[in-house]
Formats: structure tokens, C-alpha cells, sequence
């Protein structure tokens, strides 16, 4: 009879040959707390829309896998800190990628590791039945990772581990096999409430609490035109928002350089702006395409590109954002471009937003136009072309 107890110590002990940095095993009972949380998540409109619309999927693996007996979590943790970080300086403006887009993509590096203890656990039990998930999967990452013991659910909604801190990503896979379940984490945020104090749009509500909508890093991942609030909010942030972990006292000197295929290349993990506004398809992808930044596509980086050069007020983009105005085919960039031309200013950007109001077709477009005009100091009535 397999001694079950022996084999979750021997697959514990085999994760760092692996490429696994840490082991959790969770029951595979229905996620109950979880569903009522996500119920009223949902009643209060703070649901992000990249979710598995399903709640009993979500909270429920027997939904998705024939008599599930147990669920092995994984994490794997990946850098925080860039070795020798290029500044951004006037005239040559950086923007910044979320850390957890800085190396190949996660989903990936997951996804391989998790294929790698799935063999090792058909290596010693034949018959092993597995449904592995990583981030789109129908399962709460994170609820199984607290039950399996990775780490505690904190303020922030992350998964803080005790040793690794909120620098991981996490994955999991259902199973048939009978594991004993491992003990939730008993450490917590206690008082703190560092991460719910410095989130920028006060998209943390509450403690464990996140109105997805408000959330920088939703935000950042969307395609249409942003709000005038929400534009200020995003700075240069071109791909998510770490703000609400960096600020966490357990994530201090907590820096993961051993997994080689998440170290960043600096020059896309803290961008040239301007660069990427003349990207076309083929050269988005050859740069960010084994990057998880680029499951959106190019439109939304390209906007939050353009966002960020209007919050640097550095006059020298403005001719750069007057070439998206006149020339991007789409409206959103020139309507995100009249907002950043707005907030520098100056009688070339007024000029521009001028002509560009006389000539616009799009609602959107000509809505953002048109606010930008309004906000703008400088005269326009020397413009050269009729009023």
C-alpha cells in the first residue's frame, strides 16, 4: 500500500531539482468561505472581467475534475530589484513593466514546472490522474495556495509567503491522488496597512479587499481611453502596478535571482518611451511577446507609453505625440495623445489640439480633443490654419 505521507515528503524534498520553490498540498473540498466572497465581490461591481464568470468553478474542483482527491500548490518566486537600472532622463523618458513581466512569461516557466512534477508523480505512482491550472485555470491561485500552507492571504490580496515573501507566482494541479493536506500559514499582516495606505486609486477598500476596477494594474491591461484620474494614477507604468508590495514590510531585502528564465533585460523591463510608440506589430512581439505583458497586445502599453510621456511634462515628446494625433489610426492613442499634449502644454501643443479639433471624426477621439483644449493656458488663435 503506498504510504501517501512518505511520498508528499519525497516530492517536497524533490522540488528544487525541479525548479519549484515551494510545495503546498490542499483538500479538495469546495472553496465555501471563497464562493461567499466572491459573491458579494461580484453584488458590489468590483469584479475585473478577466475571471472565470462560473463561481461554482471557481470554488468548486469537483467541477473540474472527476473525484478529486487532493490539489498540489506550487509557487515559484521571481526578482525584485533591476541590476544597474538605466535612468530616465529629460528627452529620453523611461517607462516601467510590473516585475512579474519582467522575464518570459510566468504562465510558461509554471506551466513547464508543473509538467516536470507531473512526471515525477507518474514516475512513482502509475495511474496519477492531474488537471494543472496556472492564472486563467477556473481555480483561485491564491485560496489554494493559503489552504495548501504557501503562505497567508494578506491585506493586499497576495499571498505572502513566510520565506519568500509576495515575489511568487503560483500554479496548481488537482489530482486523484489522496495527499494529506498540508496546515494553513498562522502568520498575518497584523496591524499593518502599509499596502492599503499607498495604493494610488484606493482600489484596496478594505483589508483583503480589491475593487478590481479601481486597480492600477487592471487598468493598465485595458484597451479603451482611461479616465483624466486615472491617466495622473498610472505615472510611467506601462504594464501592472507593484506598488502595494513594494511598500510591504515582509517583501524588504527580498530580491529571487535563481530562476534564469524570469532575471529581466532591462531595456524591457524599464523601456524608452518613444520607441515604443513607433512599434508596429512584428516588432512588439520580437521584443515582448515571450513576456506575459503582451497577452493584450501592443494598443495598451502603446497608450500607457503616451499616458506617461504627458505625466513626465517633458516638452521634447511633444512632436512625437503630435505624429500619434495626426497619424495613429487609432482613436484612443490620439485621443490619449491629446490628453498628454494637454498636460504639457505649450503653444505647439495647443496648435496641434486645434487643428486636430477641426479635423477629427471620431466621438471618442474629438471628446479627449476637446477636454484637452479646455485645460490648455496658452492662446491658440495664432495658430497657422483657420479657426
Amino acid at each position: 500500500m503506498m504510504d501517501w505521507s512518505k511520498l508528499k515528503q519525497e516530492m517536497k524534498a524533490a522540488a528544487t531539482a525541479l525548479g519549484i520553490d515551494d510545495i503546498g498540498v490542499a483538500s479538495a473540498d469546495p472553496f465555501v468561505t471563497l464562493k461567499q466572497r466572491l459573491i458579494r465581490h461580484r453584488e458590489l461591481g468590483r469584479e475585473s472581467g478577466f475571471e472565470e464568470p462560473d463561481l461554482d468553478r471557481r470554488t468548486n474542483p469537483a467541477l473540474l475534475f472527476e473525484d478529486p482527491q487532493s490539489i498540489i500548490a506550487i509557487a515559484i518566486a521571481y526578482p525584485s530589484k533591476l541590476v544597474d537600472p538605466p535612468k530616465s532622463e529629460p528627452g529620453e523618458r523611461r517607462g516601467i513593466m510590473a516585475r512579474s513581466a519582467w522575464g518570459e512569461d510566468y504562465h510558461h516557466v509554471l506551466r513547464d514546472r508543473l509538467a516536470k512534477l507531473e512526471s515525477w508523480l507518474k514516475e512513482r505512482v502509475p495511474g496519477t490522474r492531474v488537471e494543472s491550472m496556472v492564472d486563467t485555470g477556473a481555480l483561485s491561485d491564491r485560496a489554494v495556495a493559503e489552504r495548501a500552507g504557501i503562505g497567508w492571504s494578506a491585506k493586499n490580496c497576495a499571498i505572502i509567503s513566510p520565506k519568500l515573501g509576495s515575489w511568487i507566482y503560483l500554479g496548481e494541479m488537482i489530482t486523484n491522488l489522496p495527499l494529506p493536506p498540508d496546515v494553513p500559514v498562522t502568520e498575518g499582516c497584523g496591524s499593518c496597512t502599509k499596502c492599503i495606505d499607498a495604493c494610488p486609486t484606493g482600489a484596496l477598500v478594505g483589508p483583503g479587499e480589491l475593487n478590481a476596477k479601481r486597480c492600477i494594474s487592471f487598468v493598465t491591461q485595458t484597451k479603451d481611453m482611461v479616465s483624466d484620474e486615472f491617466m495622473r494614477k498610472i505615472g510611467n507604468r506601462l504594464y501592472g502596478c507593484d506598488t502595494c508590495q513594494v511598500v510591504c514590510p515582509v517583501n524588504r531585502g527580498k530580491n529571487w535571482t535563481h530562476q534564469p528564465e524570469l532575471q529581466p533585460d532591462n531595456e524591457l523591463a524599464k523601456p524608452l518611451l518613444v520607441p515604443l510608440l513607433e512599434m508596429g506589430n512584428r516588432q512588439f512581439k520580437e521584443a515582448y511577446g515571450r513576456t506575459s505583458s503582451a497577452w493584450r497586445g501592443r494598443k495598451p502599453i502603446q497608450r500607457n507609453a503616451v499616458i506617461a510621456l504627458g505625466n513626465f511634462k517633458d516638452a521634447s515628446a511633444i512632436p512625437h505625440l503630435i505624429k500619434v494625433l495626426r497619424d495613429d489610426p487609432r482613436p484612443v492613442l490620439r485621443g490619449t495623445a491629446a490628453w498628454s499634449l494637454g498636460r504639457i502644454g505649450g503653444a505647439e501643443a495647443a496648435c496641434a489640439l486645434r487643428e486636430a479639433l477641426n479635423n477629427e471624426q471620431d466621438e471618442v477621439a474629438l471628446s479627449a480633443i476637446s477636454e484637452a483644449v479646455k485645460s490648455l493656458e496658452v492662446p491658440i488663435r495664432d495658430c497657422e490654419f483657420p479657426l
